[in-house]
């Protein structure tokens, strides 16, 4: 089984537990961040000890101790400045950390990225369905209006403010990131090797 398996056993448990209690729990993160680390670490012994040879760890998804670590920096460092100049939950913030430790600083990365743009995806999805396509055009030329006119965008009601703050799940996002990023789905949808 690849390592990358693992990595979706632990996305697994987290979209169950993102979408049931909006919560991702550090039962879930915690020990996947240190299976992460762990298996690659093992890879880089097996490597050394002459048990293991490069095709083995490519063919089962080992990617080194070093290539963990610096994944699992890239990625969490990024989510920790948005932890703290966004409205980003901190499990999510290990969440994303715990696949850079699984993928690596490159495709942790890229996975990151997909999980922003299908969690954005998944936000506008929500806001259009809750206000209705009409009336959120309707507000959002107003306010571009009023911004046109005087150069002053506005304070949004209390009503504007509840109706943007959809329920964001960025775990199944992020599981699908994975997948995507993992098994070359782009790649392959548009033919290059």
């Amino acid at each position: 089984m690849s390592v990358v398996y693992i990595l979706l056993l632990f996305l697994t448990a987290a979209v169950v537990s993102d979408v049931r209690t909006r919560r991702i729990f550090n039962w879930i993160t915690y020990p996947g961040i240190l299976a992460g680390l762990l298996l690659n670490g093992l890879g880089d012994l097996a490597l050394m000890a002459g048990w293991a040879s490069p095709s083995w760890m490519q063919m089962w998804g080992v990617i080194g101790l070093g290539q963990a670590v610096t994944g699992f920096l890239a990625c969490g460092l990024v989510m920790v400045a948005c932890y703290v100049f966004f409205r980003i939950g901190g499990g999510d913030v290990k969440l994303i950390a715990m696949m850079g430790a699984y993928l690596g600083p490159e495709d942790g990365i890229i996975a990151m990225l997909w999980t922003f743009v299908l969690g954005a995806c998944v936000a506008l999805s929500v806001l259009v369905w809750r206000v209705g396509p009409v009336r959120l055009l309707m507000h959002l030329g107003r306010r571009l209006m009023g911004w046109l006119r005087v150069g002053y965008w506005g304070a949004l009601t209390p009503e504007e403010q509840k109706a943007l703050e959809p329920t964001l799940f960025l775990a199944p996002s992020a599981w699908l990131a994975v997948v995507i990023v993992h098994f070359r789905v782009v790649e392959r949808l548009l033919g290059q090797p």
